[in-house]
Order: C-alpha cells, then sequence, then structure tokens
C-alpha cells in the first residue's frame, strides 16, 4: 500500500476513534505527534490485505439485520441510530433522540448506547459499551423492547 494511501486510512482510523469513544480531549490528527501518526499506520498496515483493500473492506460480507418491534419487521443493511428521531424512529417518552447505535463490523452486527439518559439494554443487562447481537436476542430502548430475528 502506497504512503499517502496508508496515511489517509490510519487519519480516518484515528477520528473513527476520536468519535466513537468520544474522546474529545485527543488533538486532531494534524496535531498528533508525528510519532502517534506512524503507531496509527503500523496498526492499518497490520490489518491491510493485499490489493490494497484492508480486512474490514473485504470478503466478509455483513448480512442484513433484521429485527421485530411489535407487529413489524425492519430490515438494516448498514448502521442505524434508533430513538425518538433516530433513523429507526420509535415513539417511547423514556428513549432519547438518538439512543443506540446498530452497526456492523467484521461481518457481525453490535448495539451500542449513545450516551443515553436511560441507557440501553440487552437481555435485560444494561450495556456500557458495544455488544454483539445474536438471534433472539432482546434489546430495550427506553421502554420499547426489539426482537433480534437475524443479525
Amino acid at each position: 500500500m502506497s504512503t499517502p494511501d496508508l496515511d489517509h486510512l490510519a487519519r480516518l482510523a484515528y477520528e473513527s476513534y476520536r468519535k466513537a469513544a468520544r474522546r474529545d480531549d485527543l488533538p486532531q490528527w494534524d496535531d498528533t505527534p508525528e510519532r502517534e501518526r506512524h503507531g496509527w499506520q503500523v496498526a492499518i498496515s497490520a490489518v491491510t490485505a493485499k490489493g490494497d483493500v484492508t480486512l474490514s473492506e473485504g470478503a466478509v460480507a455483513t448480512q442484513s439485520l433484521i429485527v421485530q418491534l411489535g407487529d413489524d419487521t425492519h430490515v438494516f443493511h448498514g448502521d442505524t441510530t434508533i430513538g425518538r428521531q433516530g433513523n429507526l424512529k420509535i415513539n417511547d417518552d423514556h428513549a432519547s433522540s438518538n439512543h443506540a447505535l446498530f452497526q456492523s463490523a467484521h461481518g457481525l452486527w453490535y448495539v451500542e448506547d449513545l450516551g443515553s439518559t436511560n441507557g440501553t439494554f440487552l437481555n435485560g443487562r444494561r450495556i456500557f459499551a458495544s455488544q454483539r447481537l445474536k438471534k433472539g436476542d432482546k434489546v430495550r430502548i427506553g421502554r420499547t423492547v426489539l426482537l433480534v430475528v437475524s443479525a
């Protein structure tokens, strides 16, 4: 992989980390020390396959996430926010505007709380970090329960 491509992927990974970890205290990529930027480039090169394709972009295809919400079935093909104003809107006063995120990574689906007031629960337990989803899981957002039909 060429250096400009590696630098670009390292920058994307670093900025994604800052956002996902809600680490606004970390400097922007251009303000990070050269040694740290090099570390991110090394990490990215470790997960890069032949042909300049990262492993996350490679052959691992993510199947759709199918959830049941009451009598309705919803199918997601990509990352989706759920809440009173999310991509999947729920009418629940106990849900935050953008309450939780369903996201795919490496062919698997995960749920993550987005800093909601009342928390996100997976099979009755409050989650504090991204959790892998599987068929039969119950995700509670506010007082609304979604059943994972296929993940």
